[in-house]
């Protein structure tokens, strides 16, 4: 959810916006839902009356903090693709698609809130994650290192899976070794298409 002014923001007014956005993604992770929006915004290092500015409910600031966190996690698949060979952006991509997972389940309860008060953040998130999969694996089977024949609701899926099985903060070492074998099995070999 944006700010309730339809005009760009100024660049002082979208630093604030940022700082809070990233301030209340740790809080709510870390504190869970009951976090007073006056701890967020001191932390943020702003005042009460630019949180709700930008945010006028508690609701629309949980709101805005997981899309911003989706928006950095879709938009990362094209900038990976920009410094990487696609394979390699694509096995990035999958950690820190685990790491989006481990936030919104930080967030559970603060999304529950939301949902309770008729909103609904999930709206555009399967569509928008599997555009960005489908991006990266079109580009890996453009360029011949994966395989042309792979669903990427598929790959999602498998990737949620990781999530939950060794999505902890301590389960990482785990979380990529299981992440690298998925992508091994995304990779396109010459002999096994004969």
């Amino acid at each position: 959810m944006a700010s309730t002014d339809p005009r760009p923001l100024r660049a002082d007014a979208q630093r604030n916006r940022d700082r809070l956005l990233d301030t209340a993604v740790r809080a709510f992770s870390q504190d869970g839902p009951d976090v007073t929006l006056d701890a967020i915004a001191k932390d943020a290092g702003v005042g009460i009356g630019t949180l709700y500015r930008h945010f006028p409910t508690r609701e629309a600031l949980i709101e805005a903090v997981y899309r911003n966190e989706l928006t950095r996690l879709c938009d990362a698949a094209t900038e990976l693709l920009r410094t990487m060979r696609p394979d390699e952006a694509t096995r990035t991509w999958m950690d820190r698609f685990v790491d989006y997972m481990t936030t919104k389940r930080g967030m559970a309860d603060a999304l529950r809130a939301v949902i309770a008060s008729g909103g609904n953040p999930y709206a555009e998130s399967l569509e928008r994650l599997v555009a960005a999969i489908t991006t990266l694996l079109q580009a890996g089977a453009a360029a011949g290192t994966v395989r042309p024949d792979v669903e990427p609701v598929d790959v999602l899926v498998s990737m949620n899976g990781v999530s939950l099985a060794a999505g902890a903060p301590e389960q990482r070492d785990q979380a990529r070794r299981l992440l690298d074998l998925l992508m091994d099995g995304l990779r396109y070999r010459a002999a096994a298409a004969d």
